[in-house]
């Protein structure tokens, strides 16, 4: 798969501190790739290196194919942003807002009525942006983004402190801007629930290193499935297992075992001819959340995989 931009040994120091070290990012076409990590792990830098706004240490950046060195204005023309807070003009509305960017665009001014339909401003056009919820803020600076009929998107923490139904909104808005109109979205956030409902791929990031890089299925793939067994005798249940050769652990009444299909069939059948009445069987499946924080946690952890070869 083609990949819209590309970044290696991608590094921010100061002074001594690497704020980001050496990353390798590559982001597919017509991708939502989520760009994951706690507050303070090097996401904003390192998208502020992406959009020319501050210049590596060390490391290159491709967009397009092309070096963002040596083609940035060209390069920029193609990227639509929203970098922290949108930028805003309080006492105007969406259009005069709008209109401000369209110049600075030269887009045709018949950009300001598609973009604010895309990002579901229309019926609150004229109303002045200080009014505005700080959902409706966000779809605004989205919708300045889209001014320039982007080919790429980058949205840093778009979501951040928004309620329920802003969240939302703008979960639903970045998977139709993928879906319908082939714009490649990266979005950061600090919340793996929100990656996990609209991201295809997803890159995690801590204290600097990027220490995951893969579609979003593939992350799953670390997650271990337990079943766990409520039954009359807890004791017994657990001795029973454990002389059968099968791994088992105790959780309070519950009996834990990590093992395949068959062998969790053969557990049940143990059980019974032992007559132990079983009440619960149950199966836990670790959270995508879970591993996420067991990555952050064991940082050194080898979990890069085999993304390069899979998508280029």
């Amino acid at each position: 798969m083609e990949n819209i931009l590309t970044a290696n040994d991608l590094t921010k120091k100061y002074k001594s501190d690497a704020v980001v070290n050496r990353i390798n990012l590559q982001i597919p076409r017509g991708a939502v790739y989520g760009f994951l990590g706690p507050n303070g792990a090097g996401k904003t830098t390192t998208i502020r290196m992406l959009l020319g706004l501050i210049k590596p240490s060390h490391g290159s950046i491709s967009v397009f194919g092309k070096d963002l060195r040596k083609n940035r204005i060209e390069a920029l023309k193609e990227i639509g942003a929203l970098v922290e807070n949108p930028s805003y003009y309080g006492h105007l509305n969406a259009i005069e807002n709008l209109e401000v960017y369209r110049v600075l665009r030269k887009a045709p001014k018949s950009k300001i009525k598609e973009v604010l339909e895309i990002v579901g401003l229309e019926k609150a056009a004229k109303k002045k942006v200080k009014e505005y919820s700080l959902g409706m803020k966000q779809r605004l600076g989205i919708a300045i983004a889209l001014l320039g009929d982007p080919k790429l998107l980058i949205l840093d923490e778009p979501t951040n402190g928004l309620d329920p139904q802003g969240i939302l909104e703008i979960r639903m808005l970045i998977k139709a801007l993928a879906k319908e109109r082939g714009i490649t979205i990266i979005v950061s956030s600090h919340l793996l629930s929100e990656i996990d409902q609209m991201a295809t791929y997803v890159g995690i990031i801590s204290k600097g290193r990027l220490i995951f890089q893969d579609r979003i299925e593939e992350l799953r793939r670390f997650s271990s499935t337990s079943v766990s067994f409520t039954t009359s005798s807890p004791e017994e249940t657990f001795k029973h297992i454990v002389s059968y050769g099968i791994q088992a652990y105790r959780e309070e009444e519950k009996i834990m075992v990590e093992a395949e299909d068959e062998a969790i069939a053969q557990v049940i059948s143990l059980l019974v001819r032992h007559g132990i009445s079983i009440y619960r069987v149950e199966e836990n499946k670790k959270s995508l959340e879970d591993i996420f924080l067991d990555l952050i946690k064991e940082e050194g952890i080898n979990v890069q995989s085999t993304f390069t070869s899979r998508i280029s």
